[in-house]
């Protein structure tokens, strides 16, 4: 597995964006582009306790996924303030996943703009994301296949990115949107799983300040080496295959992953877990 660094840049104009990342669909780290933003000096963990402390927010782990977990479903719940109290006085795997500030807590959209990258952003859709030290998203990548703009705030986060061309590498689960779930992507096994051995990916690590420009469709694995958080905002996918991909994610794959854990229970999941290794091998010829 080969992973380039992704550029990085202090700044950069909407023009020299759109020219060198977004058309071509290249990710990039700008370092210092929303120094303005009233949240650089006010985001902390600290803060979001004292705004948010008493919402229940949702939260997430990495255990396998089971038959009868619903699509983006919680596997725990508790006060922000408690949350924020448990990510900075132990490790711990719960995340948040998926929080909408504008709906939960109005008052965090005036620490922030929506910036012109050449790209109309969907201003109904700023979601955050916490993880306490060591915890991970699997290797994934969005329904919708979006273009992300992921802002980072406070501590420091490991990121691995694929484009969709890497998935035939990636040990990719039917009917779903992760790779296998038992792939440790920061310290990858390649002799239980070669063939990652012939993906080629990015890989970055943010700061405080830091946004990561993700192209529509890519793969990504995120590792809080500390406690911290993070913000997207995003834009739709401009490749019509992209978009129609999109469109079959959410109108027909779901639903039907959904009717086949019903029908099939966890035998529908371990099925397709085992099909990720036997598609993967017996495209790339790989015995074993």
């Amino acid at each position: 597995m080969f992973l380039a660094e992704i550029d990085r840049v202090s700044s950069i104009t909407k023009e020299e964006f759109v020219k060198k990342y977004l058309n071509p669909q290249k990710p990039v780290v700008i370092e210092r582009f929303v120094e303005h933003w009233p949240a650089i000096k006010k985001w902390t963990l600290e803060y979001m306790s004292m705004v948010a402390g008493d919402k229940i927010v949702p939260l997430y782990d990495d255990r396998p996924v089971h038959y009868k977990d619903g699509f983006n479903e919680s596997h725990a719940k508790m006060k922000m303030r408690d949350y924020i109290n448990l990510l900075k006085n132990e490790p711990t795997r719960y995340r948040i996943f998926l929080w909408n500030i504008l709906k939960e807590v109005p008052e965090l959209q005036k620490d922030f703009d929506y910036p012109n990258f050449g790209i109309s952003l969907m201003k109904n859709l700023p979601m955050l994301f916490f993880g306490g030290e060591n915890s991970y998203t699997f290797m994934h990548y969005d329904i919708d296949l979006a273009n992300i703009f992921h802002f980072h705030f406070q501590g420091k986060k490991q990121v691995i990115l694929f484009d969709q061309n890497q998935t035939p590498f990636l040990y990719k689960v039917p009917y779903s949107l992760i790779t296998r779930e038992d792939i440790d992507f920061s310290n990858p096994n390649f002799e239980k799983w070669p063939a990652l051995k012939k993906a080629q990916g990015f890989s970055t690590h943010l700061e405080h300040g830091n946004m990561l420009y993700i192209p529509e469709g890519y793969w990504h694995y995120m590792r809080y080496i500390t406690p911290g958080f993070s913000m997207s905002l995003r834009a739709i996918a401009r490749n019509p295959k992209n978009l129609s991909k999109a469109i079959y994610n959410i109108f027909v794959m779901r639903h039907y992953d959904s009717l086949m854990r019903k029908i099939y229970g966890q035998n529908w999941i371990d099925n397709k877990n085992e099909k990720a290794i036997l598609k993967t091998h017996k495209q790339l010829s790989i015995k074993g």
